[in-house]
Order: structure tokens, then C-alpha cells, then sequence
């Protein structure tokens, strides 16, 4: 028998904590039947969830008990300091000890990447930690990178993102040449900050497939296969799109009901709406993986539902699969050493 693929959850993270982790952890283990699951919080109130749906803790699913629950607004600093036995803390901790392959948490952004850099440690040549997901593309999709985890970027920075970006493309999507775009407000060599023009002269030099800036538009073209950008600029890109997806289905949904006409129009073309419905549900894309660490750690939106959950416990398991984490290393080590010889 093969070994089973281990998961922490830190299940008293997000607006919902056990509600949506616990039905979201049972949604995975029937679609995975190789993963084992470990829900880290209040012992007793697991215990209570579990029992509203009729499940006991077993042989692929575990209880561990943690006392403590980092609020959602509360200092990465005050949580990282004086939260040792919290949630989030203890199922970062389970990766450390190797118990645990992955973490998974929807809890405070900010405390999650705190903790993890502090108990997992940065990979060599790596500065710091970046967030990406993938967003829907008209050929696929794409990774974009960083999301929010580093409102200002140095060159060198948005360099490290650009080679971790493109590992995570080759690894996980079997890409062997992904096609890399530094974000930026015109493809004209001129335009842009300082940062961004450093970071653009580095990649020229790389042995990644960089091919120059893009803007904003060319996102979702799927003419790039990662998108690199300060955590600044992702976060306000991502959330743009999200609201504008949001929009777009409301619009359709009130065009649709205007009328009995229209409401007619709308039975016809339900197979077509539910196809789009589907194509733009972000809960299919949740679940941001935090690249540069000594383990594996994916943030799950704060408000995600039980599918959208259960989506990051899917990405979780497929980077413990890939070993992303060394494929990184052993790239950056390669294109340091280049550098170096250069």
C-alpha cells in the first residue's frame, strides 16, 4: 500500500472556521482517496461539526487539538508573538515536523505568511515569500504572481517570482517553456518604475522563456503563461477581476428576468449560462500557494465555501505530489550559479 498524502487544515481559519472546513475536508477525502487529513483547532467544537454531519474522526481523518484561533483583523506580529498554540500556528508547525506535507488556511493573510516564514524558513536564495493562484484564461489558464504578500518588490524580487512562476508552471502544468510577462503599463522598454525596468533587464538575461512586459489586458489572452507583478498591483488586479466576473453574471441574471420574454430566452439558453456560470465560478480557482518557503502552504480565501476549500486541499495535494518546493530550490540554485559564473 502506498503511503498516504498528509494534510494539516487549520480549521478554526476564515469568516466560516469549522463550518466550511470540516464538510470541505470530507468533500476531499472522497475525491482523494490517497490523502489523509488532519483538522487543527478546538478539539470539542470539531468534534461537534463532525457530529452535525454524521462522521467520526478515523484512519484518514484526525483530530488535532489547538487552543488558540488567530482572528481574522488581528497583527501578524501580536499573533506570530503570542498565538504559539493556535490553529494556524500548529498546523504549520505539523509541516515542519514532517508530519504534514502541506497546510492549508483561510485565516489573516498576514499572520499566515508571518508563521510560516518564521517556522518554515525561506528557500536559499530566495527573499521572500509570494502568493499566486491560477486565474481562467481564453487558452487555459495562467499564474500570477505576487497577490498580495509583498506590497513593494525590489528587481531582484520580482526576478525570484519570475523564476518560481515558471517552475511552478513547468512542474505543475507539465509546461517544459512557459511563456513569462513582467506586468507593467505599456510594452514599450521605456515605460514603467525603476524596479520594474531592473527586473525586465535581469529576465532578458535569464534562461527563463521571458517574453517582455504585458499589460493589464493581456492577463486573460492566454498568450502568458505567468504573469509577475508586486503584491501591490496583483492584489488590486485580482480583486478587480473577481468583481468584474460577479458583475457580469449579475447583469446576465437581471437581463434574464427583465421580462417573461427574456425569462423564456433565459429557460433556452440555461445549458449555455451554467457552462459560463461554471467557466467563471472562482471557487474552482481557490487556493494561493505560498512560493518560496521549506514546505508547502496554501491560502484559501477568508469567505471560501466548501467547494472553494476543498479546491485548496486539491492544489495542496498535487504541489506535495510535484515537490514543488524542491523543484524551486534546485532551479534558483541553478540560476544563481549562472549569474554568478557570468
Amino acid at each position: 500500500m502506498t503511503e498516504r498524502i498528509r494534510i494539516s487544515l487549520d480549521a478554526m481559519g476564515g469568516d466560516h472556521g469549522p463550518s466550511v472546513v470540516v464538510p470541505a475536508a470530507l468533500r476531499a477525502l472522497q475525491a482523494h482517496e490517497d490523502i489523509e487529513l488532519i483538522l487543527v483547532g478546538r478539539e470539542e467544537a470539531l468534534k461537534q461539526e463532525l457530529a452535525r454531519t454524521g462522521v467520526e474522526a478515523g484512519e484518514r481523518l484526525h483530530i488535532r487539538n489547538a487552543t488558540e484561533i488567530v482572528a481574522m483583523d488581528e497583527p501578524p506580529a501580536l499573533a506570530l508573538k503570542k498565538k504559539k498554540d493556535s490553529s494556524m500556528r500548529v498546523a504549520i508547525n505539523l509541516v515542519r515536523e514532517g508530519e504534514a506535507g502541506a497546510c492549508v488556511s483561510a485565516g489573516n493573510t498576514g499572520a499566515l505568511m508571518a508563521t510560516a516564514r518564521f517556522v518554515l524558513k525561506m528557500l536559499p536564495g530566495i527573499d521572500r515569500p509570494a502568493i499566486t493562484t491560477t486565474l481562467p484564461s481564453l487558452k487555459g489558464h495562467v499564474h500570477m504572481l505576487d497577490l498580495g504578500a509583498n506590497i513593494d518588490s525590489s528587481f531582484e524580487q520580482l526576478y525570484q517570482f519570475a523564476v518560481m512562476g515558471s517552475v511552478l508552471a513547468t512542474t505543475v502544468d507539465g509546461n517544459p517553456a512557459p511563456k513569462v510577462g513582467l506586468l507593467n503599463v505599456g510594452q514599450e522598454a521605456i515605460k514603467g518604475n525603476d524596479q520594474v525596468k531592473a527586473a525586465g533587464r535581469l529576465l532578458e538575461d535569464s534562461n527563463l522563456n521571458y517574453i517582455g512586459f504585458v499589460e493589464g489586458d493581456d492577463i486573460y489572452t492566454g498568450d502568458v503563461d505567468v504573469v509577475v507583478c508586486d503584491g501591490f498591483v496583483g492584489n488590486v488586479a485580482l480583486k478587480t477581476s473577481e468583481g468584474l466576473a460577479h458583475m457580469i453574471s449579475e447583469y446576465l441574471r437581471e437581463e434574464f428576468m427583465r421580462n417573461p420574454v427574456t425569462k423564456l430566452l433565459g429557460l433556452l439558453a440555461l445549458p449555455v449560462l451554467r457552462s459560463l456560470r461554471r467557466r467563471l465560478d472562482t471557487r474552482q480557482y481557490n487556493g494561493a500557494s505560498l512560493l518560496g518557503l521549506q514546505g508547502i502552504v496554501i491560502k484559501s480565501h477568508g469567505g471560501a465555501d466548501e467547494v472553494a476549500f476543498a479546491n485548496a486541499i486539491r492544489i495542496a495535494r498535487l504541489e506535495i505530489l510535484k515537490n514543488l518546493p524542491a523543484q524551486i530550490d534546485r532551479q534558483i540554485e541553478s540560476m544563481l550559479s549562472t549569474r554568478q559564473a557570468s
